[in-house]
């Protein structure tokens, strides 16, 4: 059942007038240019159709066909085509220019094209690659078979200069917007645009290059059969591609390396090994760091996103590995697990282990194998499946005094403090390929890339093995037990992270670098880092709008809860020592004050020092009715004439009262603390605020505890200063519903 909500039948309804737009919000004051003409100053309504808008700019400088004309925008960096879908873009003040309409200039331009000089040639190609970035004049272009003029023009290849600049830089342009399908390029094209990326640098305009980068490119990633993936390969070497990456123009570099990743990307398993391989060698990489990443041109968002993906591709390498669990029947899984053994615990010198089995089973243990009889079952959970083992067995290797420092470290401890290696590794390479994002395609936004990444032919073998020391050491310092091994690993996540941050100065930019920055993020250094960040986060987030309301609606009931306690504490009651205006406190004269339960009456009198008697035993009676105030130091009786007062006076306060011709109750508190709760307390009946700081820390306390509980479910959300606005109401309630 549906139908419309109608309030009219629940008795008087009012109902709220809504501002409907007037004919003046319609209205947009812009200029209109035309060469040769004097400009029009318009009022344009927005509500009129386009075409009777241009047509009365023509009638006003006597054009006579208003159809074969068009508006745009005339600003530097906007001068596309107005259409009745981005009309709501002018704004007061624009400027706008009359030019022939799009379908009058592609007409204009394609007849230059097929009939006109050589230099009237270029100059249509030119107007091209300006005009073919606005999608109005691309499609009316393209409708005129003009795109294949273009492809055609390519292939007859005797376009040289400017004249081809200009045309591969239009292609690039047309196709920009998906208009036609990139599968539609035959090999001859592809061919021709291959010979553009193979000229010697020197040799090639800028221009024609960094667009015939770009087709590749587009060719490569959006053809739907393998054919010109295959063909692109075949014509463009990698090596002319790295030539190209020591080019001074950062614009070709992108595009070099764009190029690179969409190869990398379209390649089967074997080619990117093979890829990655070359991409590492010591004369790739020592171009990619001094050209690219260390080169005088300052690293864009575009360049910087290409070096993420190319990183991101190249570690995706490992995917493979660290999804592969062990088998058993793996031989060199086993060889490798020997060797482990045998580079930690043997020597030249050794003699043949006596009871081999059982000596290993020890020694596995040592290494910290959960699995010591049979370590092959601990490389069988995925991630990281055998690419701990990879890794383990590198740092051996590459890495030998540190590696048998670590196990030996560790074998020397005892059972429950040493950090067994091998379940670390397994634990660690996890966590590594998730810093990482091992396996994961390359985001379109990405951008965080690691110079030291591109410094090493084995990268992610050299991280491991710096991050497995910090971690031992991260260890000692915790002085962690077995029970504290996932503890550990949180640490040195936070360690490696803080480390790898390329936003934070000095950022390493090579192994060395960041082994150092490790270093220095010792376990205490990151227990006071995140104390700040935490202690910060609060602060800010305790003077954040929302946060002061609540704060302001709660403290109500912490006040109550504060003075509940201190009535307790008088309820509870106190010792207090007696005093002597002239001889000070009274050595071993004590006497006793508490409040009854019903907090309507003080009762007090002598007692011993250490027990507190009961009401029925204390004689005297204060009534609460007959208080008349509280009097704290110098202000007291009791220590007005005293020549003890200095000594005595920050304890002391009274009662006075109205019976007894206005006597008081004098005190003299033992301790601060019991001071505040006292006067805090009787403040409390009197009907007074409590004014002690021991109140106000109580407060802020319980407060900032309480506020922490009622956050929790905000973790890791961030809180606005200012609480979103409230959403403007609807012009009408007529809301259709169903049932």
């Amino acid at each position: 059942m549906s139908g419309i909500a109608d309030s009219s039948r629940q008795g008087t309804v009012v109902r709220k007038r809504f501002d409907m737009p007037t004919p003046r919000d319609n209205i947009r004051k812009v200029a209109v240019t035309m060469e040769g003409e004097i400009p029009q100053l318009k009022e344009m309504n927005q509500e009129t159709p386009l075409a009777a808008i241009i047509q009365e700019i023509c009638e006003a400088w006597t054009i006579a066909d208003s159809n074969d004309y068009g508006l745009r925008f005339d600003e530097p960096s906007r001068q596309s085509y107005i259409t009745e879908r981005n009309r709501h873009e002018i704004k007061d003040g624009t400027v706008l220019a009359l030019t022939y309409s799009p379908s009058k200039t592609a007409q204009e331009i394609l007849e230059r094209l097929r009939s006109g000089k050589p230099d009237e040639k270029v100059d249509a190609l030119k107007r091209l690659s300006k005009l073919s970035s606005d999608v109005t004049f691309a499609n009316k272009f393209i409708s005129k078979d003009g795109l294949n003029l273009i492809i055609s023009m390519v292939e007859g290849g005797t376009y040289t200069g400017d004249a081809l600049a200009y045309t591969l830089k239009g292609f690039v342009e047309l196709m920009y917007h998906d208009l036609e399908s990139w599968d539609k390029l035959e090999t001859k094209f592809i061919k021709t645009v291959c010979n553009c990326v193979n000229n010697r640098p020197s040799a090639s305009d800028p221009t024609t290059l960094q667009s015939a980068l770009e087709i590749l490119e587009s060719v490569v990633l959006h053809s739907e059969g393998k054919g010109p993936v295959a063909l692109v390969e075949q014509e463009i070497p990698t090596a002319n591609l790295i030539n190209h990456l020591q080019s001074p123009n950062a614009e070709i570099q992108k595009s070099s390396i764009a190029l690179i990743n969409a190869l990398f990307l379209k390649a089967d398993p074997a080619k990117q090994k093979r890829t990655a391989e070359n991409l590492q060698s010591k004369s790739i990489r020592t171009v990619i760091l001094g050209s690219v990443i260390r080169g005088p041109t300052q690293i864009g968002a575009e360049m910087a996103h290409q070096l993420y993906v190319l990183q991101s591709l190249m570690l995706n390498l490992l995917e493979e590995r660290m999804n592969s669990p062990m088998s058993p029947q793996d031989e060199a899984g086993r060889r490798d697990i020997l060797e482990l053994r045998k580079i930690a615990f043997d020597t030249e010198n050794d003699p043949p282990p006596v009871g081999k089995r059982q000596t290993f089973h020890k020694d596995y243990k040592k290494l910290g194998f959960q699995r010591n009889s049979n370590p092959v079952e601990d490389f069988t959970e995925v991630p990281p499946g055998i690419l701990a083992l990879d890794n383990m067995i590198y740092f051996a290797k590459n890495h030998g005094e540190s590696y048998t420092k670590v196990v030996l470290e560790n074998s020397c401890r005892a059972d429950e403090h040493d950090c067994p290696f091998a379940r670390a590794s397994i634990e660690l390479t996890k966590m590594l390929c998730d810093i990482l994002k091992v396996g994961e395609p390359p985001s379109e936004e990405g951008q965080t890339y690691y110079p030291m990444f591109f410094t090493h032919d084995r990268p992610f073998e050299e991280f491991y093995c710096i991050c497995i020391q910090t971690l031992n050491k991260t260890w000692k310092e915790m002085r962690a037990t077995s029970e504290d091994f996932t503890k550990v690993l949180s640490v040195v996540k936070e360690q490696i992270t803080r480390a790898l941050n390329p936003s934070i100065e000095n950022a390493p930019t090579n192994f060395d670098a960041f082994k150092t920055k490790l270093g220095h993020l010792t376990y205490q250094e990151i227990t006071n880092i995140l104390q700040q960040e935490r202690q910060t986060r609060e602060e800010w987030e305790s003077q954040t709008k929302p946060v002061l309301e609540l704060r302001e609606q709660i403290k109500p009931e912490i006040m109550d809860l504060i003075k509940q306690q201190r009535l307790n504490c008088l309820i509870e009651g106190s010792m207090f020592a007696r005093f002597h205006p002239t001889k000070g406190i009274l050595r071993n004269k004590f006497w006793c004050c508490r409040l009854s339960p019903n907090q309507k009456t003080f009762y007090y009198g002598d007692g011993p020092e250490g027990s507190i008697p009961p009401l029925e035993q204390l004689p005297n009676k204060l009534a609460v009715v007959d208080m008349k105030a509280l009097v704290t130091g110098k202000e007291c009786p009791h220590m007005r004439d005293t020549r003890k007062r200095a000594t005595y006076a920050d304890l002391a306060f009274s009662i006075m009262s109205d019976m007894n011709n206005g006597e008081e109750l004098s005190f003299v508190a033992a301790s601060e603390s019991e001071f505040s709760i006292w006067t805090d307390g009787i403040n409390a009946l009197l009907g007074n605020p409590m004014t002690s700081e021991q109140a106000q820390k109580d407060l802020e306390t319980l407060l900032s505890m309480e506020i922490k509980l009622r956050l929790l479910d905000t973790e890791g959300v961030s809180i606005p200063e200012n609480p979103p606005p409230i959403p403007k109401e609807p012009p009408n309630y007529n809301f259709v519903y169903k049932v």
